[in-house]
């Protein structure tokens, strides 16, 4: 069962005993904030199966692209099925080509990077040309020869495949029957603004989690309402600044799981260059992002503790209440996760869907997790003025 958590109390710094080795006590609120990345989006369910083993259950999902995927699965199951069914669905998704060699071949095969390399090009090539199972298949005819105006015009995958996956495994009245909050990212066509489906405020249908994954010109726009959507990762790949915007009832701890590193080597090669654009391009920029994160709660925060000071007369002028309106005296403590890609990898590696991949991938994730989980320090609330606590433990090998 998911575990309730307590009301925030000054005497609440420590995780209690019960709490499967912190399980986020201290704090009302558990994001779990997941980032687009596509078939790198197998470390996110490591990640999670990682928090399950150690009964921490995150009560507010974010996601974008493929992380609205799975934060979709994660809230559409009950908790002892959630990571049966993100299994199911990677599963469904790197299930062996008739053009690719066996998984087991595949792992006989490789004898180093050079080998690893040309095998992930392979099989990222046999994704072009054919599409995922379950998830998206080649538009036939292609684009060019259909009808201007049409959505079968703007795009070269149909996603029909991945509507029927997500509505096998994802039960969307449960995500608004319980107590957990889900909110997912996409991109307005038309106006190029930014906004996120939220459960407290819409009704989440399969359409809204296609849609933060529609990336052009691979996939169609997905109409809500008369709107056209796209892929959130477009303008935004990472739901940090959204949820610390919309949670200013609670304190809370945030994992948030990046698939993309920011930082990277200089490139040697034209296939290197391509590799570190899209990193740059997709990262959340984590470390600029939260400074920025720190600065400005330190001030809301120092906000707080001065309003109550004024006098009567002041408190009741307009730039008083101008400054009451941005104070926000709860605490955030952020842990992050991100993925680091192995050397063989290449620009490809977003949509190299093999089995081999996958499971790397998701080893990766429940590694970080588990090893991340071990330091009880990110359980604690912040005690000092900023406010804001931030955590990158997964290169600590020591633990």
């Amino acid at each position: 069962m998911q575990k309730k958590i307590k009301p925030v109390g000054s005497d609440r710094t420590e995780p209690t005993a019960s709490s499967g080795g912190g399980a986020g006590s201290a704090f009302d609120t558990i994001a779990l904030l997941l980032q687009g990345g596509g078939a790198l989006g197998a470390y996110q369910a490591g990640v999670y199966q990682a928090l399950a083993e150690a009964e921490v259950h995150p009560n507010w999902l974010a996601g974008i692209s493929i992380g609205a995927v799975n934060a979709a699965i994660i809230a559409g199951n009950a908790p002892e099925h959630r990571v049966e069914k993100l299994r199911m669905f990677w599963e469904a998704l790197t299930a062996p080509s008739p053009f690719a060699p066996p998984t087991d071949w595949q792992g006989a095969l490789v004898r180093g990077e050079t080998a690893r390399t040309t095998l992930n090009q392979v099989n990222s090539a046999i994704v072009a040309m054919q599409g995922v199972p379950g998830f998206f298949e080649p538009r036939i005819p292609p684009p060019w020869f259909q009808p201007t105006g049409t959505l079968e015009a703007t795009s070269y995958y149909n996603t029909a495949p991945l509507r029927s996956t997500l509505e096998k495994l994802i039960d969307f009245d449960r995500i608004h029957d319980q107590d957990m909050r889900l909110s997912i990212g996409a991109v307005n066509v038309r106006s190029g603004n930014f906004v996120y489906f939220d459960s407290k405020r819409v009704r989440i249908t399969p359409d809204h989690i296609m849609a933060s994954g529609a990336l052009p010109p691979g996939f169609p726009a997905v109409e809500i309402e008369g709107e056209y959507y796209w892929d959130g990762g477009i303008v935004s790949n990472t739901p940090l600044q959204w949820a610390v915007e919309n949670c200013h009832e609670h304190d809370m701890l945030a994992f948030q799981v990046d698939l993309w590193n920011a930082r990277g080597r200089f490139p040697r090669n034209m296939a290197e260059v391509l590799t570190r654009q899209k990193e740059i391009q997709y990262s959340s920029r984590t470390r600029a992002g939260t400074t920025l994160l720190k600065e400005q709660h330190k001030v809301r925060r120092a906000i707080a503790d001065l309003l109550p000071m004024l006098p009567d007369e002041l408190r009741e002028t307009e730039a008083a209440k101008a400054l009451d309106a941005v104070v926000d005296p709860h605490v955030y403590s952020i842990v992050h996760l991100i993925y680091r890609p192995k050397e063989y990898e290449g620009d490809s590696k977003d949509y190299e869907f093999s089995r081999l991949s996958m499971e790397e991938h998701w080893r990766a994730g429940h590694n970080d997790a588990t090893r991340t989980l071990r330091h009880k320090e990110i359980f604690r609330r912040p005690t000092d003025l900023e406010g804001v606590h931030t955590y990158d433990l997964t290169r600590d090998d020591s633990v």
